[in-house]
């Protein structure tokens, strides 16, 4: 397996960070991760793991103020701050590895960033896997701190509005704990403006989500405390997609990758790819 990494600039001229992990042979397709809200692309080893091994090569980026890359910590100024570098880093890999199938896999708010990036470039890609797509709000946030958000974001955008409750990514303590001590990872509350900035992503990806019409799975824990699970089943019905399936994994938290079960998740994720790999070759 080859590591790679290096920087970018963004459309803020921000530096973004990349890395990707290549098989020893020409990799059979792409697998292009989208990481969620406050960590970042360096928390997937178990996906590369799985995957490198068996012929892929796997892309991240951190986005624009998450992990190595540069920006206030969760913030943005405009949702395209995340969908502008993921497209400038995706035409980077297509002249990398000119004719090779890339599959986008979202996570989180990677899943909602995914999703908003569908639905301009859809048809550059072979399909996505949406892993707990941020598509809505947790219902832990009140209406009163939504409009806060809304407000703050025009007077104060960088004020902290909402904390992130990291003890339910994952049932598994170790994975916890990583992520409460991994640097990287940032634990504070999330921004008005990029709380603002979200939720009008939300409402702009399900209001157009029938436009999606490529394969897409649509993985999701049951037990997910962080985002809705009704989320991913309002998702999945709007698009129009005729290749599309949608998995609950029973018992499952936020993090479907980072579970005791992401064996079993990866294998299913990866019999997805693999039935689509075989119909575009």
């Amino acid at each position: 397996m080859k590591h790679q990494e290096g920087y970018f600039k963004s459309n803020r001229a921000t530096n973004i960070f990349y890395q990707y992990w290549l098989p020893d042979e020409e990799p059979k397709a792409i697998l292009l991760v989208v990481h969620g809200l406050a960590e970042h692309s360096g928390r997937y080893m178990n996906l590369v793991n799985h995957f490198v091994p068996s012929g892929y090569a796997v892309y991240g980026i951190d986005q624009i103020g998450h992990g190595k890359s540069d920006g206030k910590r969760v913030y943005v100024e405009r949702f395209e701050d995340f969908t502008k570098p993921l497209k400038t880093y995706f035409d980077t890999i297509r002249t990398w590895h000119p004719g090779r199938p890339i599959f986008l896999i979202g996570h989180s708010m990677g899943g909602l960033i995914s999703t908003a990036y569908l639905l301009e470039h859809q048809n550059e890609l072979s399909g996505a896997v949406l892993s707990g797509p941020g598509v809505k709000l947790p219902d832990t946030i009140s209406r009163i701190t939504i409009l806060a958000g809304k407000i703050l974001s025009i007077l104060v955008p960088k004020a902290g509005i909402a904390p992130i409750n990291y003890d339910e990514i994952s049932r598994d303590q170790a994975v916890v704990d990583a992520y409460i001590n991994d640097p990287l990872v940032y634990t504070g509350k999330v921004t008005a403006r990029l709380m603002a900035e979200v939720i009008k992503a939300i409402n702009h990806v399900t209001e157009h989500a029938a436009k999606i019409q490529l394969p897409i799975m649509i993985a999701q824990g049951s037990c997910d405390k962080m985002v809705p699970p009704s989320g991913a089943q309002i998702l999945y019905e709007r698009i129009s997609s005729k290749d599309k399936t949608i998995k609950f994994y029973e018992g499952l938290y936020h993090e479907i990758f980072n579970e005791p079960e992401h064996e079993q998740v990866l294998g299913e994720v990866q019999q997805w790819i693999e039935k689509h790999l075989n119909e575009t070759t």
